[in-house]
């Protein structure tokens, strides 16, 4: 009797792991639609929000139903009617603008009903999920985000203050902002790496979706009449803003593209301002014992592709390097970071802010020494920081280095019309860790704008871009004109100015070709 009960309980305890089993899958199928939901929700309330703000503030108000009501009751061409510019303004521009948001909002909502009543209905016909996205990713995600959304974030501060911060969570609560970072950390200065990455991945569909909505708005608008004595002013501005949209949109598939070359970190996406900015690094910044950051100069723009063409010379620079480390087991990252907006030929700027200013160089400066700090502060041993600037980069590199620990061990300045100071001491890096490239016909490295020519300032060592030999026995050829790549340029591979580029970051000066004359 006994062994048959214990048979049946057995029998019983099988079922009833089984029932949980399925009840559980179905649970996880639902918080993975819920997880993925979420963002698309959240978006379509912020923009019904702003939906309500503009209706309000031209006398509209947006119904349950979608249907929008006139407060002020006008009717065009209705008996007696006499509509003044600000009416016409809002019935013909504002109204039909509304009409647009709320339908498209509408079907933004209707997808996500759709999308997730889809899968309620699978839950409930009890589909059993195996492998990859099953029962454990799902509850570990959905936990992981749980916990991280709890998490409020820190209080404007230095990286450093950022990297205590971090330090201060509990192991739990890091693991889960690593597993599912909230968007806010992917541009802190202080954390690592790896979930600055993550978090700026996560959200790249996100800031698809805002910029389009944007964008959509304003072609609404653009499609309808502007009245009044300033509306063919504020038609070119609107005109102006959806260029500008429109190139962050580009910028964004820019970075998608220079992310699919793989073993790369998004640690800097930025769309506020003009321009996107952006930093990517090859490999990994949170353990290579040796980092360059290269910060580009004049008409770099990620929707231009600029961001493309400088990550393949640095990943040109970062094989170069690894080579020379290899033997001593040390490994490079090095970082295309293009977090400031730099001045543009095609555009109409203020005079304070074109090239031949250094305002753009100042403001780039302050964002560009907090990436530096933020690598070191994050990072339990500090690894072999080299700063590498470019015509004008090489100026906002110069700024850079002037504020206070920086953490940047070496600095290597290439077409430099100026590093922002006619003295060297005034440069934040160790006596002798400074290095001067100038090309041949390279007209902008005697400019002297900002400062003083580095290639005659005490304390700055020139090296080689003339044909020369590496230490190795290698023919190296000579560079000419402003250009990094394209031929012939700064950091074109095999090119004297390029392997002493790589042997200054890898560490091995005594390896570098100086200049002679």
């Amino acid at each position: 009797m006994a062994g048959r009960r214990g048979a049946g309980g057995g029998g019983r305890h099988r079922d009833l792991g089984e029932q949980l089993r399925e009840l559980v899958v179905e649970v996880a199928a639902v918080r993975r639609a819920l997880i993925a939901n979420v963002g698309e929700v959240e978006a379509v309330q912020r923009q019904l929000a702003e939906a309500d703000a503009l209706a309000s503030s031209y006398r509209f108000r947006i119904l349950d139903d979608g249907r929008i009501e006139d407060l002020d009751k006008v009717v065009v061409g209705g008996p007696g009617s006499r509509l003044d510019d600000e009416d016409l303004y809002r019935i013909r521009q504002v109204r039909p603008d509304l009409v647009e948001r709320v339908k498209r909002l509408l079907a933004q909502a209707e997808d996500a009903d759709a999308e997730l009543t889809k899968v309620l209905r699978d839950a409930d016909l009890n589909l059993m999920e195996t492998g990859d996205g099953s029962l454990a990713d799902a509850a570990a995600l959905g936990e992981a985000r749980g916990l991280a959304e709890t998490v409020e974030p820190p209080p404007p501060g230095t990286p450093a203050d950022n990297a205590r911060w971090w330090e201060s969570l509990p192991a739990e609560t890091r693991a889960a902002m690593a597993e599912a970072p909230p968007p806010w950390l992917g541009n802190m200065d202080g954390i690592p790496a790896v979930v600055r990455h993550t978090a700026n991945i996560n959200r790249l569909d996100d800031e698809r979706t805002v910029l389009q909505g944007q964008a959509a708005q304003l072609r609404s608008r653009l499609n309808q009449p502007y009245p009044g004595p300033g509306g063919r002013l504020q038609k070119s501005l609107d005109q102006q803003e959806l260029q500008r949209l429109d190139d962050k949109l580009k910028s964004l598939d820019q970075i998608n593209n220079v992310m699919e070359r793989g073993d790369r970190q998004l640690l800097v996406m930025d769309s506020s301002g003009e321009r996107m900015k952006a930093a990517v690094a090859i490999g990994d910044v949170d353990k290579a014992s040796h980092v360059a950051v290269f910060t580009p100069g004049l008409e770099s723009a990620v929707e231009k592709g600029s961001l493309g063409d400088y990550d393949q010379s640095m990943n040109l620079l970062k094989a170069d390097a690894q080579a020379l480390v290899a033997r001593d087991g040390g490994n490079v990252a090095t970082v295309t970071w293009m977090g400031y907006e730099a001045p543009q030929l095609n555009e109409t700027l203020e005079p304070t802010d074109s090239v031949v200013a250094d305002n753009a160089a100042r403001r780039g400066a302050d964002r560009l020494a907090d990436f530096y700090r933020g690598i070191n502060e994050s990072r339990t041993n500090d690894p072999h920081l080299v700063a590498v600037g470019h015509s004008y980069g090489s100026s906002t590199t110069g700024y850079a280095l002037q504020h206070e620990g920086t953490g940047v061990d070496s600095a290597v300045v290439m077409g430099s019309p100026g590093i922002g100071t006619p003295h060297y001491s005034t440069i934040g890096v160790p006596d002798g860790q400074i290095y001067n490239l100038e090309s041949k016909w390279d007209p902008v490295a005697d400019l002297g704008r900002f400062g003083f020519d580095p290639s005659n300032m005490p304390g700055v060592d020139n090296l080689s871009t003339s044909d020369a030999v590496a230490a190795d026995g290698r023919q190296l050829k000579e560079s000419a004109g402003h250009g990094t790549g394209g031929g012939g340029g700064y950091l074109d591979k095999g090119t004297t100015s390029q392997y002493n580029v790589g042997v200054i970051v890898a560490g091995k000066p005594d390896l570098a070709v100086d200049a002679r004359g």
